[in-house]
């Protein structure tokens, strides 16, 4: 990126001291402090991840297009040129990991939702790089992307919890794939935790196609993982699968926050509060603050999402509550925080575009004991020490005035140093007042016909037109209603939610200027949210967090090449080979063996072969390639809380839409078919695998194509599976990185078999794979004591031939010294299809596309204008315009427009 904040190329650190002599010289110089602290930023640079979709929610038969960008800080390294984008259920099973090419910062890709493989579910777009691994992976980019199913799902189905007591009951109304209730249908169902009932029964649907069941609720935990399952007499895909956390009782919970960390006695400053239900999100709520003698210090209420401010003076040794009610409803009382007699803490007074306005603030009772004593404050920003100073605290109160000219906007995190390096108190402020990428978008006409050709006309009004990467959205928001508030769009996501742990609820929100106290509600959010990139006493104490991966610059493959005894090959050669890229690739062993191929370009799913076999002891040598690692699945993620519990009834109209536009697109008038069709085998036709349900992945024979090793291409190819080199067992990822232990289950043509009889099978007579992340009615996982199932397919046996060679059967032997692997590839390229209505006969076709227009390579140069023109498509309505991106400076900018289709 080109640095255009002074502040950021010269890293301008200002040090403050008072001209009163300190009676105490610090333990720790501030020159250490800035030494190690600036150490960290610069060997640690920081970098995000937002992707961009064309549109909030999808259905089963879509493509999901996306644009990913990455936003680092301005110092002296090479950024990654790699992006991860993960597709994880609402189980929490990574169904897939996508490889990104990142270029200018950018990358674009996609994600066909093959009604083979997708399930009407909450899915989690997780994105990252391999340098953000090092950190805490509650920073990566988390989005919940809702898809339903209107091809293969046979059961439409909406519930409503409530409790009662110890039990909770819930409420199912069913009806078919034509929107026909199902009445008088008998129905069973398990309430189950993992793979085990804790709760079951039988019942019948009314003339309503409603059924009530209650189970036990005692169990918290249990509702929190579990999900009920009800089976609808009939087909065996007319099953229901509800999570069972939105059966947990409604609660509301509130939390205070002082300014700075405490309520100190005789000092006024605000307290921040948040109340939230049982999914985490705000409520919103007024109170009162009332003392020991109850009676009413301060009045509150929300500024909207459930959090507010107000300011207080505690007084010593008093102790404080707050009555607090929903919507006039009945009160409830909460703590707060206790009343320290002494203490000091950093708060934050005014913003402007000149100065932030920042106080140390101390009680009375402690000010004596730290007179004239120095104190350190820092300012940080994305990454960067943008403010230090050496305060001597000759009052109890000390001004300070932090200039922010050439900020960009952003979280500024302030921190309050003891003299012995201790961190002491915190404050985050959002300083919004630089110049983001201003993007400027206009179409020829306000209102257009359907199907007429658009020119959309895009600009770059910035002060400083620099190179800028855009991706363009155009949408049927008829089609597709949203609140835009629930967009974790290119600011908020850049700006806001990636600097923050936990669940950030309508960020949006925060970037409306139509919200009127938009920021004041910002303000109350950094009061309570949790902010903890970095610890500072760690950063003094110089403990740095470890490097496990450097910033990616391209695919690499390496490994260590030994002899048969163990020992490690120095200077031997190997050869790289991708027959679907042509490419060949030579690499020679350093001392201790290792050798590495590096800035590989292929696309994902393609064969590669390492080959030993150009040295002269080549049949003694063992190639030993190393692993490939990827973050966890972070199964507590908070952004589950946006999960949508009745997708059928919610998407409706989205669904019925979907399903007239994959009719149009996949049916054709009846014809005669001659040919014979090609039989497909599944685990279904093996009866002790009769019970389970449709296959949560299925992998092709034929991506085993050149596979010796059945296992080694296992441990890449088994998507949501781990394989543990400890206890030499595969294990379902999700579980595993619970701690749990239970191994999956291999099955050979629906016949048990233990992981040592993997690599006698023959990869080129599979012809398919399948993986079970789960089994309702549990009836493989009670016999076997697994936790999922694997099970191998091969083709039918053809008719026997002539015997084998003994240079055939050779031929079929697993090589040490030959490795054939199908790593994870860049994802492949695929164009966004626009039809042109540019004749009568093309017109008389039906569209009911709701992306109506999606470019995710718009690159503006610096005479900051782009023209693109494209076809509405059938929709009535208002067309929803969005476009986001960034510039070579790192500014970022996002826009929404509308025009009218009649």
């Amino acid at each position: 990126m080109k640095k255009i904040y002074p502040i950021y190329s010269l890293f301008l650190l200002l040090l403050f001291f008072q001209t009163v002599r300190a009676q105490e010289v610090p333990r720790i110089p501030i020159n250490t402090v800035v030494d190690r602290v600036q150490k960290y930023f610069g060997v640690y640079p920081l970098e995000k991840v937002h992707v961009h979709f064309d549109k909030p929610y999808y259905a089963v038969g879509d493509t999901l297009w996306f644009k990913t960008y990455l936003y680092h800080n301005p110092v002296s390294y090479d950024p990654s040129k790699i992006a991860y984008v993960d597709i994880i259920n609402g189980r929490d099973s990574l169904i897939q990991t996508l490889r990104i090419p990142l270029k200018n910062n950018a990358g674009s890709g996609h994600f066909v939702l093959d009604p083979q493989v997708m399930k009407q579910d909450n899915y989690r777009f997780r994105a990252y790089t391999k340098w953000m691994m090092n950190f805490d992976v509650g920073y990566f980019f988390n989005k919940i992307v809702t898809v339903g199913d209107a091809i293969n799902k046979k059961l439409a189905s909406e519930i409503v919890y409530s409790p009662e007591g110890n039990k909770t009951k819930a409420t199912i109304q069913f009806r078919d794939s034509k929107g026909a209730l199902l009445a008088k249908k008998k129905v069973t169902w398990e309430a189950i935790d993992g793979w085990d009932p804790f709760d079951k029964g039988k019942s019948e649907t009314d003339d309503m196609g409603r059924v009530t069941v209650s189970f036990s609720s005692k169990d918290k935990e249990m509702l929190k993982k579990g999900r009920l399952i009800v089976k609808v007499d009939g087909e065996s895909s007319m099953i229901g699968d509800f999570p069972l956390k939105n059966a947990l009782a409604e609660s509301l919970d509130v939390q205070f926050f002082p300014e700075g960390g405490d309520l100190l006695a005789g000092v006024a400053k605000n307290v921040a509060f948040k109340a939230v239900n049982t999914e985490g999100k705000g409520v919103k709520v007024t109170g009162k603050v009332i003392d020991s003698k109850k009676k009413v210090v301060v009045e509150f209420a929300d500024l909207g999402l459930g959090m507010g401010y107000f300011n207080l003076l505690p007084i010593a040794g008093e102790h404080y509550k707050a009555t607090v009610s929903v919507d006039g409803g009945a009160e409830r009382t909460f703590d707060l925080p206790e009343v320290q007699a002494e203490g000091i803490n950093v708060v934050v007074s005014k913003v402007d575009e000149e100065a932030i306005q920042v106080g140390l603030v101390a009680s009375d009772s402690y000010f004596p004991k730290i007179e004239n004593q120095p104190f350190y404050i820092f300012g940080q920003m994305n990454g960067q020490l943008i403010y230090g100073a050496q305060a001597t605290m000759k009052n109890a109160s000390l001004a300070l005035s932090v200039p922010v000219k050439d900020l960009p906007n952003g979280i500024i995190q302030f921190t309050l140093m003891s003299p012995q390096g201790k961190a002491l108190s915190e404050r985050l402020v959002f300083y919004d007042l630089a110049e983001n990428l201003a993007i400027q978008v206009k179409t020829d006409k306000a209102n257009y016909a359907r199907k007429e050709k658009v020119k959309l006309d895009i600009s770059n009004i910035t002060s400083e037109k620099l190179m800028s990467s855009l991706s363009v959205a155009v949408i049927d928001e008829t089609k597709v209603p949203y609140d835009d508030h629930q967009e974790n769009g290119i600011l908020s996501s850049l700006l806001l939610t990636s600097d923050l742990r936990g669940f950030i609820e309508k960020p949006g929100y925060y970037f409306d200027k139509e919200v009127a106290n938009r920021k004041q509600a910002m303000d109350a959010l950094l009061m309570t949210q949790g902010f903890r990139r970095f610890n500072y006493d760690d950063l003094v104490a110089e403990k740095y967090p470890q490097v496990n991966f450097m910033p990616e610059q391209g695919i690499a493959i390496s490994g260590t090449l030994r002899l048969n005894t163990g020992r490690p090959y120095p200077n031997g050669g190997l050869l790289l080979s991708i027959p679907a890229r042509a490419l060949r690739k030579d690499a020679y062993t350093d001392k201790d063996g290792r050798f590495v191929f590096q800035d590989l370009n292929f696309p994902d799913s393609v064969k590669v072969t390492v080959n030993a076999r150009s040295n002269d002891n080549y049949r003694n040598l063992v190639i030993n390639l190393d692993q490939s690692y990827y973050p966890e699945v972070d199964n507590n993620n908070p952004y589950k809380a946006n999960d949508i519990l009745n997708i059928d009834k919610q998407m409706v109209d989205y669904l019925a839409n979907s399903r007239n536009e994959f009719r149009t697109s996949n049916l054709i008038d009846e014809v005669t078919v001659t040919a014979s069709r090609k039989e497909v085998r599944t685990s279904k036709e093996f009866s002790a695998l009769s019970g389970l349900s449709m296959a949560d992945h299925r992998i092709e024979g034929d991506r085993l194509n050149g596979c010796n090793m059945l296992t080694m291409c296992l441990n890449t190819l088994l998507t949501g599976v781990t394989y543990d080199s400890q206890t030499l067992k595969y294990y379902l990822t999700r579980s595993y990185n619970q701690g749990s232990r239970v191994p999956v289950q291999f099955f050979l043509n629906g016949m048990p078999i233990d992981e040592n009889t993997l690599n006698s099978i023959v990869p080129m007579e599979i012809e398919a794979i399948e993986i079970f992340n789960r089994d309702d009615l549990g009836t493989v996982s009670r016999l076997y004591q697994n936790d999922g199932v694997v099970s191998i397919i091969t083709k039918k046996e053809k008719p026997k031939g002539p015997r084998m060679t003994l240079a055939q059967i050779e031929a079929l032997l697993p090589k040490s010294n030959v490795v054939d692997l199908y790593p994870l590839g860049y994802i492949k390229e695929r164009k966004f299809y626009m039809p042109k209505y540019d004749t009568e006969q093309s017109k008389s076709t039906n569209d009911y596309r709701t992306t109506v227009y999606w470019n995710p390579d718009i690159m503006i140069d610096e005479t900051g204008t782009i023209a693109l023109d494209y076809f509405n498509a059938d929709g009535n309505g208002k067309y929803k315009v969005v476009v986001e991106g960034i510039d070579n400076a790192g500014r970022i900018g996002r826009t929404v427009y509308y025009y009218n289709v009649k």
